[in-house]
């Protein structure tokens, strides 16, 4: 019997609620469970983050009997589902994506596919982000996620995750069978960098389109990039403390120094 069998899970995602990817996840849980909800932003709202709809509105459209388009954010769609549409019995498990491209590195600080996932595990449910790497120069390859998501789903959530844990999950870019395994990681890292392209409009005001001007270092080992780059499946779980433990120890001992430097005044 499957692991997530009885379970409701919840479907969100960034790329909208007529995505590719949304399809192909909600093809997958399916497979796994009869009791899925599929809640996403009407449009393509891919780099919003974390961020909440709060100057206007959130309308919900609802497209069948447990479909619903979301005028909003990942987050605000996450919040309408499990606080509004299903308050009696809530998600068991929160699945974010399936995001076309890799959230690798930083990129989980812009993305809204992990965004959903966090406002899930703030809510006190297990969520996972799910990801489909590609070079942006071919066609994504759902295949390679659809065919080995069911089973990776089922392992995760037997196994199971702390609470203020959420799980990152890239898929690489190779075809399905070229697969090399799966790499629980860490976060990776970029050289950090962005780019504006600066264009006039019919009326000779100036507007941008923001690009990023990032570079992959792959090469980081443990990491997700490596991993992905690799060929394999990247996990990484990923806190809701943002706190770094380490600094607070340093601060309070030099917090304390200056304080006696001072007689014991604090300036």
């Amino acid at each position: 019997m499957s692991a997530l069998s009885g379970m409701r899970v919840l479907i969100s995602n960034d790329d909208g609620i007529h995505a590719p990817g949304i399809e192909c996840l909600e093809k997958v849980a399916s497979a796994l469970t009869d009791d899925v909800w599929v809640v996403a932003p009407e449009a393509d709202n891919s780099g919003a983050g974390h961020s909440l709809t709060l100057s206007q509105p959130v309308r919900v459209r609802q497209l069948s009997a447990r479909r619903f388009a979301v005028s909003g954010t990942p987050t605000d769609s996450v919040l309408v589902g499990v606080l509004e549409l299903m308050p009696d019995h809530r998600p068991d498990l929160v699945l974010s994506g399936i995001n076309r491209g890799g959230n690798l590195g930083e990129d989980i600080t812009y993305s809204g596919t992990v965004a959903a996932a966090m406002e899930g595990a703030l809510l006190g449910i297990p969520s996972i982000a799910l990801s489909q790497h590609s070079d942006g120069t071919q066609r994504t390859r759902w295949s390679t996620a659809e065919r080995h998501a069911p089973a990776l789903l089922e392992q995760l959530v037997s196994a199971g995750w702390p609470d203020n844990v959420f799980l990152n999950i890239n898929f690489p870019n190779v075809a399905a069978e070229k697969v090399d395994g799966v790499a629980v990681t860490r976060q990776g890292r970029r050289k950090p960098g962005s780019k504006l392209d600066k264009r006039l409009d019919p009326r000779g005001r100036p507007y941008f389109w923001i690009d990023s001007a990032r570079i992959e270092e792959p090469t980081l080992e443990g990491s997700d990039l490596s991993a992905v780059y690799a060929g394999r499946i990247s996990i990484t779980p990923l806190h809701l403390d943002l706190t770094h433990h380490e600094t607070c120890v340093a601060l309070r001992a030099a917090l304390e120094r200056a304080k006696e430097r001072h007689g014991g005044r604090v300036t």
